[in-house]
């Protein structure tokens, strides 16, 4: 059978082969082998990025760097200047891979990686499924995700999906008649995964309750569930392996950097020590003993075309005390969780849906720096922003068509620019809220 996952990656630029060859050598290392490997990736990152990229070399500034610790922490608001400016000599549009981070966290930005750190996030990401017996070259996967409801935006995804053996149930709509409709899918498709937002597998998961259905059931080649994006609650987990009838397992990632950590067959959540460098920081940035939380600070080992380096994803964890340097684990990830909208019709909309809404009015230009979405009435939402420059009416009135096409005509939405925004105690922005 063709490997057309891996000819698709291939097609596109992203040595996938070369990725997967270095990834597995870096997984076999002793842990000696590992520890030189992991300073020398460390020091030839930053010496990448000081010698190539004038962006970061601003944000050193004349600080004398005499060790690790002495590195400034990044957060996304250093990122949100035009791509241009942060992007390392060599590189342009033309040879990195490009995409937006979901503004999740409230603060979006247009990011790249270099295209063999891209192979590398993919290779990562094959090993990870692996472990649970799935194949993306042969498995056939249930997305629970959203698509671009633009015409071509729809057709490119649509045919991604067939490149990557996967049938999409686009989660803006998650009414009855909806998921009966997924229902029908699992009962003639040979599905082996499902995938996709927490919240949105939940709801499915809800209904199959309702209806008494387990789904290995109706669709016995399914295997696994792999749930992303969204804090997976124990209550809903439990919800889950009960009407699934297969292990669930939780993801942690970041579209900007890679999977962060993966929850293995032990049931441990294992970071990702191949190709990311993760710290627990506290307040003034000093490292912190593991079983203590912190912020959660990423360095990104590989990526040339921007630098990653003790990038603060705005998350708090703890890391496990038996955590190691080759394997470490994260004990608990605080933070993260998303509510639902309930819409006039009685539409149920993830809170993710708001992604798709405002990814679609998120520029290079980096003028919305921040935005929080709040329902406080069944057809009433407040959009709360921060931004240089006011949203003008061209802007508002293109937030609005896309609100219409992705939720449903009729609701009000003002808008408000802020100087700032409402955080939880942890210093998350929550980017969806509902009061009602």
């Amino acid at each position: 059978m063709i490997r057309l996952f891996d000819l698709s990656l291939k097609l596109n630029g992203f040595s996938i082969k070369e990725a997967k060859a270095e990834l597995d050598k870096i997984v076999h290392f002793s842990d000696e082998e590992y520890n030189f490997f992991l300073e020398h990736k460390k020091k030839e990152i930053v010496d990448f990025h000081l010698n190539n990229n004038i962006f970061y070399k601003d944000l050193i500034g004349n600080k004398k760097i005499k060790n690790w610790n002495d590195l400034p922490v990044l957060n996304k608001q250093n990122l949100q200047k035009p791509l241009e400016e942060r992007l390392s000599k060599g590189y342009s549009k033309k040879n990195i891979y490009l995409n937006k981070t979901s503004g999740s966290s409230g603060t979006p930005f247009v990011f790249a990686k270099d295209k063999y750190s891209h192979a590398l996030t993919w290779a990562s990401n094959m090993m990870r499924f692996g472990w649970f017996g799935i194949d993306f070259n042969h498995s056939y996967q249930a997305r629970f995700y959203g698509i671009p409801m633009d015409f071509i935006g729809y057709q490119k995804e649509r045919f991604k999906d067939f490149l990557t053996h996967r049938f999409r149930f686009p989660v803006f709509d998650l009414s009855d008649d909806v998921l009966e409709k997924f229902l029908k899918k699992f009962r003639t498709k040979k599905f082996d995964y499902i995938n996709g937002y927490t919240s949105s597998i939940v709801l499915f998961a809800k209904f199959l309750e309702q209806k008494n259905i387990i789904l290995k059931e109706i669709c016995p080649t399914l295997k696994a569930c792999f749930v992303t994006s969204e804090m997976l609650f124990e209550t809903d987990k439990k919800l889950l392996e009960k009407q699934f009838g297969i292990s669930i397992i939780s993801e942690y990632g970041a579209s900007e950097l890679d999977l962060i950590a993966f929850e293995n067959p032990k049931g441990e959540w294992q970071i990702n020590a191949e190709t990311l460098f993760v710290e627990i920081l506290d307040e003034n940035n000093n490292p912190v003993p593991h079983g203590t939380e912190g912020k959660i600070v990423i360095t990104s080992l590989f990526n040339k075309a921007n630098p990653f380096i003790r990038y603060e994803i705005g998350d708090i964890g703890i890391l496990d005390e038996k955590s190691t340097p080759q394997k470490p684990i994260l004990k608990k990830l605080i933070g993260r969780t998303n509510d639902v909208a309930i819409l006039p019709s009685g539409k149920k909309s993830p809170g993710l849906t708001f992604y798709y809404v405002t990814k679609s009015i998120i520029e290079d230009d980096g003028n919305v720096k921040e935005f929080i979405i709040k329902q406080t009435k069944i057809n009433t939402f407040e959009i709360e922003y921060i931004a240089e420059k006011e949203l003008v009416s061209e802007q508002i009135q293109k937030i609005k068509e896309a609100i219409d096409l992705y939720l449903e005509p009729n609701l009000n939405f003002t808008f408000t620019r802020k100087t700032v925004l409402e955080r939880t105690n942890r210093g998350k922005l929550k980017q969806f809220k509902s009061y009602l």
